[in-house]
């Protein structure tokens, strides 16, 4: 039986248009980078964002950024340990791009303005975190480096804000991605949320699109995630007929604050730079129990941790484990990990004296819309950047502190390669038209049953019937969802709004999630079966999935090196 998803939200007219030479959506590290570098290079940006420039999931990045900065390190010993987090999947390729282009990607955030830590003697001070063998993770702020890095590139931003070759769109939901009668991107359709003269539903097109919207957080029940990360761009680029890769390999983070069996939405993360720094795990009987499991003990691969700690829970019956930082000390633990320090306070939690619990939460995606080397996605004219893209570097599991050098890198190149072809010709502005397939919208009540659905289904631990019921129930919710719209026509008798299409994002992302962890039959990885608890050389490749004009969702292997 084949899996129905829309092809098209279903919307309200469109009530305005704008126009742009690219147009890119999301303002984390990505977007930002991409735009900047733009504005230098084509006629006029539009930079599209759904709430406020720093709301992204960049600002919330506590470890820091990864490249090869000291003296002892290189970028061939960061390829190294890329290679083996990912777990034989990664594209070699695109982690050589990351790893050697990344550290002058890193100066030139100094040299923007980024304010990271420092050492007595002036240099950027550098730490380690699982995975990697050197001490490569610079951080400011002690663990608020993400936010200095967006604050960075906001105020960069700001600086040309009266420079009409940019435009920032505030408080807009993507909605679509724009396609002509021969499969090209050409803009996008927007929601402004009550913001501004341009309130409800427009239309931005341009010759390009970039999209650069984050995660896929609120897809499940309890994440580290902010709560727009909703799979706003994977699910209009699966609209829209693009491919996606990678999306089965979902990185649990394993050390974020445990609040209780009721907590939901977006929770505390205790950096895995705690760990780096010396912190223990222990389980509820004080035992520490990761040198059993791994060489690197606490700083091995999160995925690693994250299933010990699953293993431990259940040997000891406990909901939990806990974080011991105690012996650190209160003045370091306050001089290091500020943000952490006083996000514990208001639960009332002291690291130093206070053992954490701690369980694994949702914390990113390594798979996304599939890109190649300068970001093109399978469909003309769309790119993609960050947590939303799959370029291949993470493979089954991101090394920590990649994430915010892959989102630097990759928006640099594609700013070179979509100033290049719109400069030569070669990406022209075209005309949208109406897609063909099914029209959908879900109601805002749904929420709570898809995201049950995702955290019992392709979960930390999946088994094959946990996935089968998570399909069915994924199933039964949009069984009235994939809508025909009369020819025509472009309401529904349901409210549209935010909460609706977001809705309609997370169900298209849950569903086209659980059939990719449905099919890979072993372990890799961020995804863990506990029916196939090995590695098989069989699935050395990936999944590949998109829906088809008729609104079918289409998935095959890609064994590696294949092209088909």
């Amino acid at each position: 039986m084949s899996t129905q998803l829309a092809t098209s939200l279903a919307t309200p007219e469109i009530g305005w248009t704008t126009q742009a030479d690219v147009i890119v959506v999301g303002s984390g590290i990505a977007g930002l980078t991409a735009a900047l570098r733009l504005r230098r290079r084509v006629p006029r940006v539009l930079l599209v964002t759904k709430t406020v420039l720093d709301s992204g999931s960049t600002r919330w990045a506590q470890g820091g950024i990864a490249a090869a900065l000291a003296p002892e390190d290189s970028p061939a010993e960061h390829l190294d340990d890329t290679l083996v987090a990912g777990v034989g999947l990664c594209d070699t390729s695109a982690v050589q791009a990351l790893v050697t282009e990344g550290p002058a990607r890193v100066r030139e955030l100094v040299a923007l303005g980024a304010n990271f830590d420092r050492t007595p003697d002036g240099e950027i001070a550098l730490t380690r975190e699982g995975g990697h063998h050197r001490d490569r993770i610079a951080h400011a702020g002690g663990d608020a480096t993400g936010a200095e890095i967006s604050r960075a590139l906001i105020a960069a931003l700001e600086a040309v804000r009266d420079d009409p070759g940019i435009e920032v769109l505030e408080h807009a939901l993507v909605l679509d991605v724009l396609t002509s009668p021969d499969g090209k991107a050409c803009g996008v359709t927007l929601h402004v949320i009550g913001e501004g003269s341009r309130d409800g539903v427009g239309a931005a097109l341009g010759r390009a699109v970039v999209l650069a919207t984050g995660g896929i957080g609120q897809v499940f029940q309890s994440s580290t995630n902010p709560r727009e990360a909703t799979g706003d761009g994977i699910a209009a680029a699966l609209r829209a007929g693009a491919e996606v890769a990678d999306l089965e390999f979902v990185q649990f983070h394993p050390t974020v604050l445990w609040l209780g069996q009721n907590a939901r939405g977006q929770q505390p993360l205790i950096s895995e730079a705690v760990r780096g720094e010396g912190a223990l795990l222990v389980d509820v009987n004080g035992v520490r129990f990761m040198p059993g499991v791994h060489e690197m003990a606490e700083l091995a691969p999160r995925d690693v941790v994250a299933k010990a700690i699953v293993r431990q829970m259940a040997a000891t019956g406990s909901s939990h484990v806990y974080l011991d930082a105690r012996h650190l000390g209160r003045d370091f633990l306050r001089r290091r990990f500020p943000t952490i320090v006083n996000a514990l306070a208001g639960h009332r939690f002291d690291p130093a004296e206070d053992l954490i619990p701690v369980a694994p939460a949702q914390h990113y995606h390594s798979g996304g819309i599939r890109v190649d080397a300068v970001g093109r996605s399978s469909l003309p004219g769309l790119y993609a950047a960050g947590e939303c893209s799959c370029t291949g570097v993470h493979g089954a599991n991101r090394l920590a502190s990649n994430s915010l050098l892959e989102g630097l890198v990759f928006a640099h190149r594609i700013a070179d390669d979509v100033s290049t072809r719109v400069s030569s010709g070669e990406l022209t502005q075209v005309e949208p038209s109406a897609r063909p397939g099914p029209v959908g919208l879900l109601p805002a009540t749904a929420r709570t049953k898809i995201q049950r659905a995702a955290s019992s289904g392709p979960g930390v631990i999946r088994t094959a019937a946990g996935l089968e019921k998570a399909t069915q129930d994924l199933a039964r919710l949009s069984s009235g969802a994939p809508v025909e719209i009369p020819e025509g026509a472009h309401k529904l008798d349901v409210t549209h709004g935010t909460a609706e299409w977001e809705t309609m994002n997370l169900h298209t992302v849950a569903t086209a999630l659980t059939r990719s962890a449905a099919l890979r039959e072993e372990t890799r990885g961020g995804h863990y079966r506990e029916d196939f608890p090995s590695a098989s050389a069989d699935w050395l490749g990936r999944l590949v999935s998109r829906v088809n004009p008729d609104g079918e969702l289409e998935t095959r292997f890609e064994s590696l090196g294949s092209t088909s």
